[in-house]
């Protein structure tokens, strides 16, 4: 047997039975042996053991076994590391024994079927009131809001949101462990119960997404009758839309139908305040819509002249608002390449505004925003609302490239809107698709190495270079190249793209915007506009500023990338065409031969044309014909470019107030004490301050019995006259 090896004789369909000392015998079943190894992952580990049990569903089952010279005792494995100690506590052993166990179902469980046809589990859908009866909950959907490790959600409200509705249909209390923008870990506050869930952001999609989640509980369920779950917003997000149709829906009512809808218990007080939290939302909601989102795109054009502000009312106090600043617009026309980014980010903690953006990026490769909209959901009709918005609001003397995800409809919306445009994957969206499609099956080794042959297959420059790497995946899996080839090559492959992108091929403004956007204040859609103006103009700024310093043509970035190549060039051959009659057409003669073409500013390796910085091919006859290699590069590339990004301000607009905790975090901004905003006095008492000792002036202390200063009545030692 190989080191890091084991003999498994899988037992399936026997009992356990227990003698007077404690000892277990497993006895029935079949047997079925399997070589287990010390590298697997535990999904490798049942993926072998599904294989070999004639591809039983192991999500079914749990795994246990014995310790050596311990038979009281079953270990269960399930994850990575339990399955490495149980190769390593065997390691001295010809075989161990895996009792492939059927997971236990709570018996009060029961499915029955409605009238509808549709199964309903009895025990989420049908408690029994005081008086016997049964009535119909509608919180049965719930109990499968959360479904696994890999769950992605737009953020950890949304997230929470979940958990929270989960632990009601499950009918367990829970405790956060750690709880902010960047991960939520929670576990179950039942007694011994090991029940845990983590959720964090996933680095590439820049999505909230769960890691980590126990199997199962190991306390007895609770009777949801306690307040603890039902939050005071919990209660108003409930209730809010019958309460716009119901404007007079009564706190009696709402306790009533939360006890007969999701099982909760609430005494008046508790459904009074939850009203009470809903009814300011909406009338907040409505009062934005109909007054402060007109008033304010009306400020943001008279402060900010040529700017583009729009907001079109819809149903249900929701609206559509768009906003471009014009120094962002006349950055992206003079500085930035004709690359736009589409992304959608979830716009505020508690509520389900979403911000559409189109983000450039500037000379040093860094995000620059253009234009973004806040609507209610991320649907095909608002991105094309959006597209729209955006069409009139830049110049149509260049083509454009778009880079997204190509979902609700942006294959289709981009070249209704922008005909000329080219439209492009993003490339870390790409590579988190394809990992989806690696099942549990690849271990993690194999899984690396065919994301890197997909990484190697994005950037490569030439037809042969990618078939090179789709061969090295289709001879791993034919599925997955089909899978590859299937969604369009010419979308996210360098050697057949016909957009340019320049070497930028995701952008990073989503998590950015996330950073900016508060957790622990809820803003209007005025304040959330505003502080996102707040942070561009100091951006705008600090970019303005630092690059004053700059004495190279081009970008720190751009020159480095020149000059690595400018080192490489030293070493080639350059030789003239022979069909060469204008004198433009050379060979460079490396470990290949590659034709550069100096006025057409082309070279066969096409690195040229994809980065827009002349490659090493291109400089070794640049310098042969004595020209400067700052003369081939892209405009886009220079510091004048960068520059002429950042020449305009935004202006600040007045008379919008923000949280006091924002304004003091944003104090320390250079450029923003021109911004007179309004507070509010914070509640309670002023602290005093204390007085200066320097310059503090005392009352003298003056005896009543003999009048003297100094001293009072207590310690007078005149003596007293007779």
């Amino acid at each position: 047997m190989g080191k890091g090896e084991i003999v498994a004789v899988l037992q399936v369909g026997g009992e356990f039975s227990t003698d007077a000392d404690g000892l277990m015998s497993y006895s029935g079943g079949e047997a079925h042996a399997m070589l287990v190894k010390s590298d697997w992952t535990f999904s490798a580990f049942k993926h072998e053991i599904s294989s070999t049990l004639n591809n039983i569903r192991v999500d079914q089952f749990v795994f246990k076994y014995f310790l050596p010279k311990n038979k009281k005792t079953l270990i269960s494995i399930s994850n990575d590391k339990d399955l490495h100690r149980m190769v390593e506590f065997h390691a001295e052993s010809e075989t161990t024994y895996i009792y492939v166990m059927k997971k236990k179902v709570d018996n009060r469980a029961s499915i029955v079927v409605a009238d509808s046809g549709t199964p309903v589990d009895t025990t989420a859908v049908v408690p029994t009131t005081q008086d016997g009866s049964k009535r119909q909950k509608i919180c049965a959907t719930w109990k499968n809001v959360i479904t696994g490790v890999g769950q992605v959600f737009d953020g950890p409200k949304d997230f929470r949101d979940a958990l929270h509705k989960y632990a009601i249909a499950h009918k367990f209390h829970y405790r956060f462990i750690k709880n902010d923008s960047s991960r939520v870990t929670a576990e179950c506050t039942g007694e011994d119960c090991p029940w845990r869930i983590h959720a964090s952001k996933s680095p590439a999609k820049k999505q909230f997404m769960i890691k980590k989640i126990s199997e199962s509980h190991t306390c007895e369920s609770e009777t949801v009758k306690s307040h603890r779950l039902a939050s005071q917003r919990w209660v108003a997000s409930v209730i809010k839309e019958k309460l716009r149709d119901s404007p007079n829906y009564r706190p009696r009512d709402i306790a009533s139908d939360l006890q007969r809808e999701y099982g909760l218990c609430l005494n008046y007080s508790q459904a009074w305040r939850g009203r009470s939290i809903a009814q300011k939302e909406l009338h907040s909601t409505h009062d934005e819509v109909t007054s402060q989102l007109p008033w304010f795109c009306g400020r943001i054009m008279q402060t900010n002249p040529q700017s583009v502000a729009t907001v079109v009312p819809m149903e249900d106090s929701k609206f559509r608002l768009f906003v471009a600043f014009h120094a962002s617009l006349h950055g992206f026309e003079h500085g930035c390449r004709p690359l736009l980014f589409l992304d959608v980010i979830s716009a505020k903690p508690n509520k389900q505004w979403k911000l559409l953006t189109a983000t450039s990026v500037d000379s040093e490769g860094d995000v620059f925003p253009v234009a973004f909209a806040v609507v209610d959901d991320e649907s095909s009709e608002h991105w094309h609302w959006f597209l729209e918005q955006l069409k009139s609001s830049v110049s149509a003397s260049r083509a454009i490239t778009f880079i997204s995800n190509g979902e609700n409809g942006l294959w289709d919306e981009v070249p209704l809107v922008f005909p000329d445009s080219h439209h492009g994957y993003c490339v870390d969206y790409l590579i988190e698709e394809f990992k989806t499609q690696l099942d549990d099956a690849w271990t993690e080794e194999a899984r690396d190495v065919m994301v890197e042959h997909l990484k190697k297959a994005i950037y490569a420059c030439t037809v042969d270079e990618f078939n090179q790497y789709i061969e090295l995946i289709k001879g791993e899996s034919d599925k997955l190249a089909e899978w590859l080839l299937e969604i369009k090559p010419e979308r996210w492959s360098d050697a057949f793209f016909k957009g340019s992108r320049h070497g930028q091929y995701s952008c990073n403004f989503p998590s950015t915007i996330v950073e900016w956007i508060p957790t622990r204040y809820e803003l209007s859609i005025v304040q959330l506009v505003d502080m996102i103006r707040c942070k561009l103009m100091e951006m705008m700024y600090t970019r303005r500023e630092s690059s004053n310093a700059w004495a190279e043509l081009l970008t720190p970035s751009a020159n480095q990338k020149l000059q690595e190549e400018v080192s490489k060039a030293h070493t080639l051959n350059v030789i003239p065409s022979e069909s060469n009659e204008n004198g433009n057409v050379f060979k460079v003669c490396d470990d290949s031969v590659n034709v550069v073409n100096i006025d057409a500013w082309e070279c066969t390796c096409r690195k040229w044309h994809i980065s827009g910085l002349p490659c090493m091919h291109a400089i070794a006859v640049i310098e042969r014909i004595g020209h400067c290699p700052y003369d081939y590069c892209v405009k886009y590339f220079r510091t004048e470019c960068y520059r002429l990004t950042y020449s305009m301000s935004i202006n600040p607009i007045p008379d919008v107030m923000l949280p006091p905790a924002i304004l003091s975090d944003q104090s320390q901004s250079p450029v923003t004490h021109a911004t007179p905003i309004r507070t509010r006095r914070r509640v309670g008492r002023p602290k005093e301050k204390p007085a200066d000792p320097r310059i503090a002036i005392k009352r003298a202390v003056r005896c009543s019995r003999c009048q003297g200063y100094g001293h009072n009545k207590a310690t007078c030692k005149v003596p007293l006259s007779t």
